[in-house]
């Protein structure tokens, strides 16, 4: 059995294992086929089932056991995640390992698609120092996401060390970033 340290580094490798082979298109249809279809579909069951609820359950039990750095916040229209210290990242900078351009990616390679057939879009951007955001709406629902000033203090864009110029941004908007993730 792989430990963590050993697991994100061959992880990262993975990606961009699949990269070299087949393009970036490649990469993404491993993050939907392999981890959205099959060894995270407990969690796509479990959001499809509870909405916004199954949402916080299935986070708040995996972010506690990963260790992250993190505040979940919610409301009637949408779920939110601050992830101020992702422990996967954090193991691969703490350790120089990189491998694939943009670890960071593969959250949403496989969370868009999990939470779009339950119903849901996504909202997130990552800076690549281990920080990053998450908002959860409905698909029908057509309200902006909330500003850094509507979130307040726990908005990882108001960290003083969020780095405005590695930003990457995903939005249901912006379908075409991943051409090969199905998020409808």
């Amino acid at each position: 059995m792989l430990g963590c340290y050993d697991f994100n580094g061959h992880y990262d490798w993975t990606f961009e294992w699949f990269r070299k082979k087949g393009g970036e298109e490649l990469t993404e249809r491993y993050w939907v086929e392999a981890i959205a279809d099959d060894c995270q579909s407990h969690a796509g069951a479990m959001i499809k089932a509870g909405g916004f609820e199954g949402m916080k359950k299935y986070w708040g039990f995996s972010l506690e056991e990963e260790g992250a750095g993190c505040h979940m916040s919610s409301g009637e229209d949408f779920f939110r995640i601050d992830m101020s210290e992702c422990p996967s990242l954090g193991i691969l900078l703490r350790n120089k390992i990189k491998f694939y351009h943009d670890y960071c990616e593969h959250c949403v390679g496989w969370v868009a698609p999990v939470v779009g057939r339950a119903g849901f879009v996504v909202y997130s951007e990552h800076d690549h120092g281990g920080r990053c955001y998450w908002e959860f709406r409905r698909k029908d629902d057509t309200a902006p996401e909330r500003t850094p000033e509507q979130v307040g203090a726990k908005d990882v864009r108001n960290m003083p060390d969020w780095d405005r110029s590695a930003i990457h941004r995903f939005a249901k908007s912006d379908p075409a970033k991943f051409k090969g993730i199905k998020i409808d």
